[in-house]
């Protein structure tokens, strides 16, 4: 039996595997399907962002995870394997939140967490029984999760390849986000020894966690960290600004080999993070934690969400000059996104202001809702405008500036990532 398991792309074939390498990582969530996949089964992984799609290549199933964005070219992808005879499964967050209009393009479509199901629903392939949908009873308990099939991998494509995930969920139910639906609202967490044992089998020295938020479960962030510093490694996660409220914990972390984190700002304006369920935290607040991060040698990726219904044009001078204030060093603008299945998703369509169901638009970088204080145009072309402002030659430059103070072994991976910010920028804006 042969099984392809397919990461839809959309990419411009002059562009595959060339420019954007940097922000391109490898489908984790595929690569831990293939492991639960029996034994003895030829699978293979297709990530579009590496390589093309080969239709006629043999296969008796093919797996499609779709994010919202990339749903109507995985849609097509499906439909062309069908007329192939080739049966297609879809899983992921958007057939999750969408099942009855995913299975019009499928032959079954797995709801939530695929490891719980996916081997019986290679069981019913096999005796020519697939139902239509596949659910996952509860959620995935993760000390049972084996290793990632990360030897399936076209390393050789990829600049980073290793990604590790040490827990699922997430309780704060921000408006916006789709994690909590699709993961549950408690952190589950794996055993620290598997993570280890995980993270020996990688043979490296650089990592990058998948996390929600690294530092969710505070008492298992603390277990995880004290083993860490004995392995000499140097990781990224994502991680909740008030971290910084933990002095001891966040020293812990710099201690094991933290040196980047991403972490979600959201707003400098209380009344919208308070809109996105985020009202604990405080903007007044975030320059003394960035402080705090940069003083563990720590650096900084601010994510701002635009677009909420009490922000007028003034938010967007209002953005820039707090992200440079406090002093992040690098930033990231995304555009409300009402993805299916979110809060906001249901908020907007109650009030049928959502005009674009296009899913290719849902990216972050478009607006496809009426916000009530500007039109859907002024946001997108502000908040396009917010990622040149920050990322000018200039600003990055004193960025450079200001590290080099601090810690000048950071200055050359900080000026790599700007720089690639920048080109990332001119690519989408088409400048």
């Amino acid at each position: 039996m042969k099984i392809r398991l397919i990461a839809p792309a959309i990419v411009d074939e002059k562009r595959r595997g060339m420019q954007g390498r940097a922000f391109q990582l490898p489908p984790l969530s595929l690569a831990t399907v293939a492991a639960a996949t029996p034994d003895k089964i030829d699978i293979e992984i297709i990530d579009e962002a590496i390589e093309p799609i080969n239709y006629r290549a043999d296969a008796d199933l093919v797996g499609i995870t779709i994010l919202t964005r990339f749903a109507p070219h995985g849609y097509e992808i499906a439909d062309r394997f069908r007329k192939e005879g080739v049966k297609v499964v879809l899983g992921g967050m958007h057939p999750s939140a969408l099942p009855e209009e995913a299975i019009k393009h499928a032959d079954a479509v797995v709801i939530g967490e695929a490891e719980g199901v996916w081997p019986q629903v290679i069981k019913d392939l096999q005796k020519n029984r697939l139902k239509k949908f596949y659910r996952c009873k509860g959620f995935i308990d993760l000390s049972t999760v084996k290793l990632p099939r990360r030897d399936l991998y076209r390393k050789d494509r990829y600049l980073f390849t290793h990604l590790i995930q040490t827990t699922r969920g997430c309780p704060f139910n921000c408006s916006f986000c789709s994690v909590t639906k699709f993961f549950g609202r408690t952190f589950r967490t794996r055993p620290v020894e598997s993570v280890i044992e995980e993270i020996r089998s990688m043979r490296t020295k650089f990592l990058g966690f998948s996390d929600d938020n690294i530092f969710g479960n505070r008492i298992y962030a603390k277990k995880l960290f004290n083993a860490l510093r004995y392995e000499g490694v140097i990781w990224m996660a994502q991680s909740s600004i008030n971290i910084a409220d933990d002095p001891e914990l966040l020293h812990l972390a710099a201690r094991s080999g933290c040196k980047g984190l991403f972490v979600g700002l959201e707003s400098s304006d209380a009344e919208s993070l308070t809109r996105m369920n985020k009202g604990f935290l405080k903007p007044q607040k975030f320059k003394d934690a960035v402080s705090r991060f940069h003083d563990e040698g720590i650096g900084i990726l601010g994510a701002f969400v635009l677009g909420n219904d009490n922000e007028d044009t003034s938010i967007f001078k209002k953005t820039l000059e707090f992200a440079e204030k406090i002093n992040i060093d690098l930033a990231q603008f995304a555009i409300l996104t009402p993805y299916p299945g979110t809060a906001i998703y249901k908020k907007l369509i109650k009030e049928n202001r959502i005009f674009n169901f296009n899913w290719e638009k849902y990216d972050a970088g478009n607006a496809v809702f009426h916000p009530l204080k500007m039109s859907a145009d002024r946001l997108k072309k502000e908040v396009d405008k917010l990622w040149r402002d920050f990322y000018r030659f200039d600003k990055v430059m004193l960025r450079l500036l200001k590290l080099g103070k601090r810690f000048p072994i950071q200055v050359l991976p900080l000026l790599l990532l700007n720089f690639s910010f920048r080109k990332e920028i001119a690519v989408t804006q088409n400048l």
